[in-house]
Order: C-alpha cells, then structure tokens, then sequence
C-alpha cells in the first residue's frame, strides 16, 4: 500500500483513544469514494477481531450509527461526544487498557494472530523492517515510521 491522503495512523488520537480517528478518517474516505477497495471489506462492525468492530464493541455503539453520525458533518471531538453519550463515558483507566491493547496487538499475542500479522508483513514486502505490531504494520505499510517517530510514546 502507500500514503492514503486523509487516513491518520493508528496511534493518533481523539480525545484519550487511540485508532478512533483512523476508523472516522476511513468512513469519510469510503463516502467520498477515496478508500482503497483493501480497506473497504474489513470497515464496520460485522468482522469480531477487526479493530473497527473492536472500536464499536468498547464504544457500545453500532458501526452504522457512527457512520451517521459522522456523515452528519462535525468534528472528530464532537463524533467522539455524542459517540459517549449513546454508549457511556469509558473511564481513565478503560481509555489506557483500550490504547495498550490496541497498540500491542501482534506482540506476544496468541500464534494465529503472530502468523497472521508476519503473513502481511511478508506480503508487503516490509521484512526488513522492525514491525513487532499491527499498529507499526499499519504505519509502515502506509508509508509512516513509527519506530523512528516513537509513536508509541505520545499516546
């Protein structure tokens, strides 16, 4: 893959949440027609490990009302509130087990998950670089360094 003006990497956050802003960035792109027909199976809530489904199971709002929603027009701040106030409010240290769950996600995880993401990490043709994650795959495959960045470190 490479740059996909508009999608924000996975570590950047909205209000204490990672990825949240990557799953807005993607429903604005495949309403404008500008997401990559690769990302396009895997939007929306109907897919249990994939992280917009993850993002709307810990938001306890449906992929198809938050689309609405931000479709609706507003801000990623403002999506984020009334995403809340449908699901509730997650506390300091929900926000913080999320961020490291996400941000961990195919390191030390169970075996499916480890071949699955050096499965893509070959595809890709990114071997040779430090990829411990599906966060730093994500960015790398994108065209972003995380490890050189430290993206790990500003959340």
């Amino acid at each position: 893959m490479s740059n996909i003006p508009g999608l924000r990497s996975p570590y950047a956050k909205v209000g204490r949440l990672v990825y949240f802003g990557r799953m807005l960035d993607k429903i604005r792109l495949h309403a404008a027609g500008k997401l990559p027909p690769d990302y396009v199976e895997n939007l929306g809530d109907t897919k249990p490990g994939m992280f917009d489904a993850r993002c709307c199971r810990f938001m306890r709002v449906a992929y198809d009302d938050i689309r609405a929603r931000v479709l609706g027009g507003g801000g990623d701040a403002e999506v984020l509130d009334w995403v809340e106030a449908r699901g509730g409010r997650r506390t300091d240290e929900e926000c913080q087990v999320w961020n490291g769950y996400l941000m961990k996600r195919g390191f030390h995880d169970a075996a499916d998950v480890v071949q699955r993401l050096r499965q893509r990490v070959r595809e890709a043709g990114l071997e040779a670089r430090p990829i411990e994650t599906y966060f730093d795959y994500i960015d790398f495959d994108e065209g972003r360094d995380p490890v050189a960045a430290c993206s790990w470190e500003t959340v």
